[in-house]
């Protein structure tokens, strides 16, 4: 991926593309009221512009945005701000909303979850009876099912205007959020079992590297509450009253997501600290046990230093019953030494 080091210095509005360069530009127009519905796709956006027919509700759909030309034209043909389309071609932006003269902006990251968390950057352009969608071209997307409702007609996405519409792909998206966390909790009790139970190293891995996941997804789910909470407070007259109502309902999810995404990090913390309190007790247990060896076994150890010295003249020395009184005494510390740890209950 580029990095961002290469747009320093560059003037505002200077268009340059941070992802990767790859894949193939797809552009879908779909155009519909209560009773038609038009769905077609494009691979240039002249063919795109001459098949919009102006009464209709219009969601045009830009899939790969590495080729800044085509965003270029799309913002001549649409009085779209040159800073916007810097923030719609630069992938590393926050969540956020800007309101304009004539159409507002809504950025925000598509997620997704199989092994790892995976992040899109979709930004949403909204204007007077059109929707403009632009996104990376990574081979899918979250809107299918809103694609269904527009083509089967159900629900109120074709009885209603633009600004629901945009509503609907960021319901969407979050949506998306949803089933990640879902992903992530199961993984996280089967985590949080192995620690418990097994303490494998393999199951610290795992988790260390399900938390960085949790913090990266924490640094997305943050700015798009505010994102919606900014959008709900927009006095643009592009957003009716109705739509207001759902855009509430939406920020409800965020906050949802939010407390649940705190949750598991919390919860991860304390599966971090539960695993290496088990092995620093389990540590304390093996040096418990090698001390009260080394305890027991001192005082013998000094006898037999004692009576191990090569001297002549040593009491005992000639005595038939030295040995046996050695070891008797020697027993008796030991077994002494057990009935006194054993009172003490250190074994």
């Amino acid at each position: 991926m580029m990095s961002n080091l290469h747009s320093i210095g560059t003037p505002p509005g200077t268009l340059l593309y941070t992802g990767e360069q790859s894949g193939s530009v797809k552009i879908t127009l779909i155009e519909y009221n209560e009773t038609e519905f038009f769905e077609e796709e494009f691979n240039s956006w002249n063919n795109c512009f001459k098949a919009i027919e102006p009464n209709m509700v219009k969601w045009i759909n830009v899939e790969g945005i590495h080729q800044v030309e085509l965003i270029e034209q799309i913002g001549k043909q649409f009085n779209i701000h040159p800073l916007t389309l810097e923030d719609i071609v630069h992938i590393d932006q926050r969540p956020k909303f800007e309101d304009y003269d004539h159409y507002t902006l809504a950025i925000m990251k598509m997620i997704s979850y199989d092994t790892e968390v995976h992040s899109e950057q979709l930004s949403i352009i909204l204007m007077e009876n059109t929707v403009i969608s632009f996104q990376e071209p990574h081979g899918g997307d979250a809107f299918d099912i809103i694609r269904n409702r527009l083509r089967q007609n159900k629900g109120r996405v074709r009885k209603l205007g633009a600004d629901y519409l945009a509503y609907a792909l960021m319901d969407a998206v979050v949506d998306c959020y949803f089933n990640a966390i879902e992903k992530i909790g199961d993984i996280v009790e089967e985590i949080e079992e192995e620690i418990i139970n097994e303490q494998k190293k393999e199951s610290l891995i795992r988790l260390y590297n399900l938390k960085r996941e949790i913090i990266y997804l924490r640094k997305q789910v943050w700015p798009l509450r505010d994102m919606i909470s900014n959008l709900i407070r927009s006095e643009s007259g592009l957003i009716t009253a109705n739509t207001h109502i759902f855009l509430r309902d939406l920020q409800d999810h965020s906050t949802r997501i939010i407390d649940t995404v705190e949750t598991y990090r919390d919860l991860l913390g304390g599966i971090m600290d539960i695993y290496l309190s088990s092995n620093a007790n389990r540590m304390n247990e093996v040096m418990k046990v090698l001390t009260i060896m080394s305890s027991i076994f001192i005082p013998v150890t000094f006898i037999a230093g004692v009576y191990g010295m090569n001297f002549d003249y040593m009491p005992e020395l000639k005595s038939p019953w030295g040995y046996s009184i050695v070891w008797a005494v020697m027993l008796s510390i030991i077994i002494g030494q057990i009935i006194f740890f054993r009172r003490k209950k250190w074994l």
